[in-house]
């Protein structure tokens, strides 16, 4: 199934004359639907997954490899690069060449490169299918998410689809340091790699069956030269973000940045002047979009971070083993969970405003647990901090994601669905690089728990400041 620009004008329902009660009727999602949604979601779960259990295996690949340390900082950061350098791209190619197609392309690229990392004889290999992988993974994010507003045209039901989409993410994190535990445990470090192979199997198998496919027959060529300058901009900042915030400032980051800053700026003058630009800035127009946009990000700079410091935190101070550190952040990660699944019920009788503000002040008062918790009071105050804090990430997360898919045309989602997965991928590194940064200044000199402190205290303060952003510009929305 084929669809083209000219059907439905937006993800809200189809165009036309119809009334608010035919719509709602004729829009309702069936059981093929949410099959479907659990096709997308599968694949999310697993590579999100396949992140967490990398840095357990990581250690006896190594070994194995004998990769030296620089290496291994390239194993571990290569798909990470790939993917933030590929996003943008991939979500404005998926809407002119259809978003299933490059969704079973990406999959189909996302297995072969997993078995090759699997049965890697060098670090080196290892690498390149690390890359090849980051790229695929680009195609996955945006593809999912803008194909779940073309299968979900009801507004609930699409707000309810994207929670359980996001609420993948967490449970890959849940499961990745279990699944990761027992597969290192009693087969060789390659079998990690493998375990998102048979949802890419699955995928491919029954995905043209289930998943209906979209692409904007009016959105032009794809622009080469703005594809050139997109990578040549995000890789390097996200590179010297990345090495800032691991070595302190350096001449080489500095310049990388500065670099990414400086062909960044080239790169939107470009957007302003084609007709058919690769990231369209008028999508910034909407209040809703960049309102939910900037939460985003503030949400992925200072959360990851203080995740961050969280985990170090129960290994330096409570000295607990990463598998124990693992668990005690287990209880936040549920509760995001559950969080992301509830926030589009609630939604359906609170203003979005009003239950994405509270969120935040939920957050908030979690981050404010986090900047007085001492290591005399033991694991438990951070854990219940984390979790509070994690509980008030749901409403932005999940309906935020949903206002930026769902406050802009139909043919444009691919597009706004990878500004939305590049806002995350950029602001936890960025979080890292500045936040991170000063706990860590804070931390040489005081300790790890005034590093955390700090950090959380920002944290509280900036989230405070988002509450009354997000309920004065997402008034209506």
């Amino acid at each position: 199934m084929t669809i083209t620009a000219e059907a439905p004008a937006g993800p809200a329902g189809p165009a036309g004359p119809a009334g608010p009660a035919e719509t709602a009727e004729t829009a309702r999602a069936g059981r093929r639907e949410w099959v479907g949604l659990a096709v997308l979601a599968l694949p999310t779960l697993l590579v999100s997954l396949d992140v967490f259990v990398l840095v357990l295996a990581l250690p006896k690949l190594a070994a194995s490899l004998h990769a030296d340390g620089t290496q291994q900082l390239w194993i571990m950061d290569t798909y990470g690069f790939m993917v933030a350098g590929f996003m943008v791209t991939m979500g404005t190619l998926g809407d002119r060449i259809g978003r299933r197609k490059l969704l079973l392309i990406g999959a189909a690229a996302f297995g072969i490169a997993s078995v090759v990392a699997a049965f890697s004889t060098s670090p080196g290999m290892l690498i390149a299918a690390r890359a090849v992988l980051g790229v695929a993974g680009a195609t996955l994010a945006p593809s999912t998410l803008s194909l779940i507003g073309t299968l979900f045209k009801n507004p609930q039901q699409r707000a309810q689809a994207i929670g359980i989409w996001a609420g993948c993410f967490t449970v890959g994190a849940i499961i990745g340091p279990m699944v990761g535990g027992f597969l290192l445990e009693h087969f060789w470090w390659g079998s990690v790699f493998l375990l998102g192979v048979p949802a890419m199997v699955l995928l491919l198998a029954i995905g043209p069956k289930l998943l209906p496919e979209y692409r904007d027959e009016q959105a032009g060529r794809l622009d080469f030269p703005s594809v050139a300058l997109s990578l040549a901009a995000i890789l390097p900042a996200v590179y010297g973000v990345k090495e800032l915030a691991r070595d302190g400032v350096h001449p080489v980051p500095v310049v990388a940045l500065a670099a990414g800053l400086a062909v960044g700026y080239v790169f939107v003058k470009r957007q302003r002047a084609l007709k058919d630009p690769l990231v369209d800035f008028s999508l910034f127009s909407a209040k809703a979009f960049r309102t939910a946009l900037g939460g985003m990000l503030l949400f992925s700079m200072l959360g990851g971070t203080t995740m961050l410091f969280g985990a170090q935190f129960l290994q330096v101070a409570q000295h607990l083993s990463p598998v124990g550190a693992a668990l005690g952040l287990l209880p936040g990660m549920a509760a995001s969970t559950v969080s992301f699944l509830v926030a589009p019920v609630l939604a359906r009788r609170v203003k979005v405003n009003v239950l994405i503000a509270g969120g935040v002040a939920l957050a908030a008062a979690g981050m404010v647990i986090l900047a007085l918790v001492e290591p005399a009071a033991g694991p438990a105050w951070l854990a219940l901090g984390f979790a509070v804090t994690s509980t008030g990430v749901g409403p932005m997360v999940a309906l935020g994601t949903d206002l930026v898919v769902g406050s802009v045309p139909q043919r444009k989602a691919g597009a706004a669905a990878s500004l939305a997965q590049t806002v995350n991928e950029f602001g936890y590194a960025f979080g890292i690089a500045t936040v991170g940064t000063l706990g860590n200044a804070v931390a040489r000199v005081h300790g790890l728990p005034s590093g955390l402190h700090v950090v959380a205290g920002l944290a509280a303060a900036a989230f405070a400041v988002l509450v009354w952003f997000v309920a004065r510009n997402l008034r209506g929305a």
